[in-house]
């Protein structure tokens, strides 16, 4: 059997026959194995965090085969605080992969399984940026991380991998998450398995453009949110819903839609190779970080970029690059009830 290793308490695995062993022996194992920074890591992550609003995340979620053979995430169960809040997501595997939001303060339990069958001796990850953790969830090979394969082999028998992540505060935003093994180090992103996280921040609100002014807007406000991942020849998309939370994946360079006078907010993810400059029609936003309003964002890859606005009027969105626009990277941004 390969290595197969999870780092939640009791949950050590060596060896095929150590699931089976006693959970005392398994904790034993568990802790005699760990560094002293992995011991005080641990210590840390299960100490309460000290923000009133922090919450307990259980993720659990597996990497699958498409029939157009190309790769996706599905999400298994998320349960918050005890609470199962799985229905807002795709009962099937996604391109792109669920949309995890978290607040600042909260903290992660996520088992990747593996349900690729192509290669039965391939490894598939998550590895996520944005996010404290310990270098043993830092879902990569070993070759990068000088430790250890942290991945999920076929899941054939319950095989499995299991990270932690400590979303501290400064960590809100908008971050990618991917595979990093599945046949080289570098992943397959390439072939679907990529998605996002949302950090929302503890102090409950955004900035955002109410058009020509700056506004600080509740997170609760925010009608809808946008994950669109820049490829290198299309964007694709996911809509969430602020009231329901209910995820809508929309595939490639999809329509958005809004309700005027909404506030909305768009998360730009560059999955691709190459320079984008993303333009929303008639539109400017305020620049994160800055007092600045802008009408234009560059965006490299695996850079990323969040806004809040105003849903005011129907425009399109699109990427301004010479070559990326003759590909068609554009799509509309629907306003019910708006502006013409």
């Amino acid at each position: 059997m390969k290595y197969q290793h999870t780092h939640a308490v009791g949950e050590f695995f060596a060896s095929g026959d150590l699931q089976t062993s006693s959970t005392a022996d398994r904790f034993s194992r568990f802790w005699i194995g760990l560094t002293i920074p992995s011991t005080l890591f641990l210590a840390m992550f299960f100490l309460p965090s000290g923000h009133g609003v922090a919450a307990n995340h259980r993720i659990e979620m597996t990497a699958e085969e498409t029939e157009a053979g190309l790769l996706a995430y599905r999400m298994i169960e998320h349960q918050v605080d005890g609470v199962n809040i799985t229905s807002r997501y795709s009962t099937q595997a996604t391109i792109p992969g669920p949309t995890i939001i978290l607040t600042e303060g909260d903290k992660v339990r996520l088992t990747i399984r593996n349900g690729i069958t192509m290669s039965p001796d391939q490894q598939v990850s998550v590895h996520v940026h944005g996010i404290h953790y310990n270098i043993l969830s830092d879902g990569s090979l070993k070759i990068i991380n000088k430790i250890e394969d942290e991945g999920a082999y076929p899941d054939h028998g319950g095989r499995f991998y299991t990270y932690l992540w400590d979303v501290a505060p400064g960590t809100a935003g908008s971050w990618p998450y991917h595979d990093h093994n599945f046949e080289t180090h570098n992943g397959s992103e390439d072939r679907g398995l990529f998605g996002a996280v949302i950090v929302n921040p503890a102090s409950g609100a955004v900035t955002g453009s109410n058009g020509s002014s700056i506004a600080s807007v509740p997170v609760n406000s925010i009608k809808k949110d946008y994950v669109l991942y820049l490829a290198d020849d299309a964007f694709w998309g996911m809509e969430i819903d602020g009231a329901s939370k209910q995820q809508t994946p929309l595939g490639a360079n999809p329509a958005l839609t809004a309700n005027g006078g909404d506030n909305v907010r768009f998360h730009l993810i560059a999955m691709g190779t190459y320079l984008n400059r993303f333009q929303l029609e008639g539109y400017q936003w305020v620049d994160p970080g800055t007092k600045q309003m802008i009408i234009a964002k560059d965006i490299g890859p695996l850079e990323n970029h969040a806004f809040t606005i105003k849903a005011l009027a129907s425009t399109n969105y699109m990427t301004a690059n010479f070559s990326r626009k003759l590909m068609g990277m554009r799509g509309s941004f629907n306003v019910t009830g708006g502006a013409p």
